[in-house]
């Protein structure tokens, strides 16, 4: 150890104060509130601006927690908060680990949770029902043989011993848990300087990277932070600020190239700031030799269009990526990125079609990432390493394929809609209500303002404040509160009314009202979508959804939507249908098997009003032979709008519609 660390070592255990002691919290997958299900009132008997009322804790304490650490260890704070932002964002998650098994606020990494393979859950059927080229169902992941990825370092022992502190206190009180990591962070640097440049390599070191150039990427991700200055609301209720330091030079170039660590010679897609991987998917016939089974994706002999990015999480760890995606009997997608460090690896190349989203016409035209994670369960987070790696990626992908950077466009795989009606109660749901789509556009650089006077509305409930109920976390049974925690969706009700009941989703569930389970969206909408105005009543808004009017709460003094402009379409006729793919007319199928018009169970009609987020002509790609020079492309004449029908977008034939621009 070296002699100025272990100084400040005993400096630090002869002054530092009594920790306080950790909050109530019950553990959750992302990160608890600041009071407990049992403490709270019901969502139908509590008012709704004590529902959405944040901590009243000190502002300071946090804040005071990283001045003093710092000070003790000789670590700059502005570098200890940056590394503490990138991999918590300040926030103490009522001591749950994240997926990849870090604590607290430095994310103090304990011992690794159990490998689960997930993405079954996730992706079920991802390639679409409609598509199938092969008479099988898509097998469970196989088991885990060699994993071609290292674990990361237990840090949190380690870090313990720096400071004579037991695990379990660095688990639950994260005063000892920023103390610990900046002496974990002191242990790391060569010689002592308040000179944040000087860190640079012990930040890197600090990311637990397996390679050194996404250990340098989490660093420069560091800095750009130290630069751009930071503040926020934690998830207990603390204001934690960092203030910007423009004039903060850039380190030394350090970075390796960019080839990944699996013989990449080029083939991976991604901006040069991100260090990618590629971890090939399997593509390769299997089964009987005429069977015609192949898997787990398609290649294309021509450039297809891309419209959507798919945002998924894994509902697993990320060392069970390499024997999924190496297994042609199961599904594919295009990108996974790390929690811990947000290491990109890519799996299938981007004109490839994966097998992600459950709709097959959606597949064809679309890239789907996954971020290691979980919606509702498992005590895990999204960490702020992920969020900006994913950020760059599809900021790079947008660009590439001319994709817009809305929420019409940049979708979560619960926004996918059901391609038949026997599929729609089966979509998935991922990732959820707690993926934080604001914060998640600012750093695309695309933030979700609104417009002046708008002729529809744009949800955005303030994140942190937003605390909306919901039942069934965890291993939590499925009528149990969640504790109270930031979320990005609202409830919608069938009268403007807390205590009347959510609405009903013909699709999900049949002439009964919506529940609020994490994993329901039949009665949600989510930031960034945008809706037509239905009425208003009081502190209410109601909106056209899923051919009703939904009810949610929406104050002036507390806006939890704002104005915003975009072309609407309303239904020529009664009982206009709905589908959730853009096929075309049945005279188009001159070489492919011609695929029904399949409506869905919604139909809307005169008077309803919907946003229209683009517009397509009716196309089917037939794949259903492993060589791509067998694969067929339709097009027709029929023109689709999509819709934000509910909380997915569907399709409606532009014949039917009335366009209101």
């Amino acid at each position: 150890m070296h002699i100025w660390l272990a100084a400040t070592l005993i400096a630090a255990t002869l002054t530092w104060p009594a920790s306080v002691p950790a909050r109530d919290h019950l553990a959750r997958p992302d990160g608890p509130g600041t009071a407990t299900a049992s403490k709270r009132q019901t969502d139908s008997a509590a008012s709704p601006s004590k529902r959405r009322t944040g901590s009243t804790a000190s502002p300071s304490k946090r804040q005071a927690d990283f001045a003093v650490a710092a000070r003790q260890h000789g670590v700059p704070e502005s570098v200890l908060l940056g590394v503490s932002y990138l991999e918590s964002r300040w926030d103490a998650n009522g001591g749950s680990p994240s997926t990849a098994g870090g604590y607290g606020p430095m994310h103090l990494v304990d011992t690794l949770p159990a490998v689960h393979r997930g993405l079954g859950d996730a992706l079920g059927d991802a390639r679409g029902d409609d598509a199938r080229p092969m008479s099988r169902t898509v097998t469970a992941a196989p088991p885990l043989s060699a994993l071609r990825m290292a674990d990361p370092p237990a840090t949190l022992p380690q870090a313990g011993r720096l400071i004579g502190a037991d695990p379990a206190s660095l688990r639950a009180d994260p005063a000892a848990n920023i103390r610990a990591g900046a002496a974990l962070l002191a242990s790391y640097q060569d010689r002592p300087s308040a000179d944040p440049v000087d860190w640079y390599e012990a930040v890197a070191r600090y990311s637990g990277a397996e390679d050194a150039a996404t250990a340098h990427e989490f660093a420069d991700e560091v800095f750009s932070v130290m630069r751009e200055g930071a503040e926020r609301r934690t998830d207990d209720g603390f204001l934690v600020r960092l203030d910007p330091v423009p004039d903060l030079p850039a380190p030394e170039e350090k970075k390796t190239e960019n080839v990944g660590k699996a013989g990449n010679t080029g083939q991976v897609e991604c901006p040069e700031s991100l260090a990618c991987e590629w971890m090939p998917a399997a593509y390769e016939r299997f089964g009987k030799k005429k069977s015609g089974n192949y898997g787990n994706h398609d290649h294309l002999s021509r450039t297809r269009t891309v419209d959507y990015i798919i945002i998924h999480d894994t509902e697993g760890t990320y060392r069970g990526i390499p024997s999924m995606v190496g297994d042609p009997k199961y599904v594919s997608w295009h990108y996974t990125i790390r929690s811990g460090d947000g290491h990109v690896a890519q799996h299938v190349p981007t004109n490839d079609i994966a097998w992600h989203a459950g709709n097959w016409d959606v597949n064809t035209r679309s890239i789907g990432v996954e971020h290691e994670g979980y919606l509702a369960k498992g005590g895990t987070w999204y960490t702020e390493a992920m969020y900006r790696s994913s950020a760059k990626l599809v900021e790079y992908l947008a660009g590439r394929y001319d994709i817009p950077l809305n929420r019409a466009h940049i979708l979560g795989h619960d926004n996918v809609p059901g391609s038949t009606p026997k599929a729609v109660s089966g979509m998935h749901q991922d990732p959820g209500p707690y993926w934080d789509w604001a914060h998640y556009f600012d750093l695309l650089n695309k933030p979700l303002k609104g417009a002046k006077n708008g002729d529809s509305i744009m949800i955005r409930p303030p994140y942190g404040e937003n605390r909306p109920r919901f039942t069934g976390c965890g291993t939590a049974k499925p009528g149990k509160d969640c504790p109270a925690h930031g979320a990005t969706t609202v409830w919608l009700h069938k009268e403007p009314s807390e205590s009347s009941p959510l609405i009903s989703d013909p699709g999900k569930h049949p002439g009964k009202p919506g529940t609020y389970s994490v994993y329901d969206h039949s009665a949600r909408a989510s930031t960034g979508q945008r809706y037509a105005v239905a009425a208003r009543q009081g502190d209410w808004t109601a909106i056209w959804y899923l051919g009703q009017k939904a009810w949610f709460y929406n104050p002036p003094s507390k806006p939890t939507a704002v104005p915003a402009k975009g072309p609407l379409v309303t239904p020529l006729k009664p009982g206009t249908k709905v589908y959730g793919r853009a096929y075309p007319e049945k005279s188009a199928y001159k070489l492919a098997s011609h695929q029904p018009l399949t409506p869905l169970q919604y139909k809307i009609g005169p008077g309803q009003t919907y946003t229209v987020g683009d517009t397509v002509t009716g196309s089917y790609y037939a794949a259903g032979a492993f060589s791509p020079a067998k694969h067929v492309t339709t097009t027709g004449q029929l023109r689709y709008y999509q819709i934000q029908l509910g909380h997915r977008v569907m399709f409606v034939m532009t014949k039917d519609m009335r366009l209101i621009e």
